[in-house]
């Protein structure tokens, strides 16, 4: 199993937990609940893979839909659904840095295996990362996300950005992109607790 395949599933099981957490928290129902799981998991990887001119790996393996059906029933079963202040919560944060790190990974690495330059594997990085959360935000009629948490979007940035500076050093293997990948969730979880943020514009400034 190659590295990308690898970074796909982890950010497929995360997100899809995480879809799942903000479903419910939401007071969807069992069918919201899903969807919620799936945009959140797929979206990204799909505006991705229609950017790169590949065939979004949802539509040629079983893998991706038993993964997030599978990851939905467990959450359930270990009745997750019922923590309260989901965002302060460590099953959403962690499960949402994993899922954050893990695709901006493989948003990367597509870009790079497809020939684009740097400014494409940042922004395919950026998207994988964040595109199926915003979906589901946007769905479920709450403020996306990436416009609201502190350092959420700019962690995909900059893993994006060192996964390319690895490829032209050829430094990009397996035990190189685990550390990008602990350093992605260390660097998310601590901007999360730490609240940190980029400056913000306002009249007084």
């Amino acid at each position: 199993m190659s590295a990308l395949e690898i970074a796909d599933i982890i950010g497929i099981i995360s997100f899809a937990l995480s879809g799942f957490l903000i479903a419910v928290h939401c007071k969807l129902d069992i069918l919201g609940v899903f969807i919620s799981a799936f945009l959140t998991a797929f979206g990204g990887g799909m505006t991705r893979d229609v950017l790169a001119d590949r065939t979004p790996y949802v539509f040629t393996s079983n893998l991706p839909l038993s993964l997030v059906i599978a990851t939905v029933l467990i959450a359930m079963l270990f009745k997750l659904h019922k923590i309260t202040n989901l965002e302060g919560k460590w099953a959403f944060v962690i499960s949402d840095a994993i899922g954050l790190s893990s695709f901006a990974i493989t948003g990367a690495i597509i870009a790079i295996e497809s020939g684009f330059n740097f400014l494409s594997a940042v922004m395919l990085a950026f998207i994988t990362a964040v595109g199926g959360g915003t979906i589901r935000d946007v769905l479920i009629n709450r403020m996306p996300f990436i416009l609201v948490s502190e350092f959420y979007a700019t962690v995909a940035l900059i893993i994006g950005s060192i996964v390319y500076i690895l490829e032209i050093f050829e430094l990009r293997n397996l035990f190189s992109l685990i550390l990008v990948f602990i350093f992605g969730v260390v660097l998310r979880v601590l901007a999360y607790y730490k609240k940190w943020h980029l400056p913000t514009l306002s009249k007084e400034n």
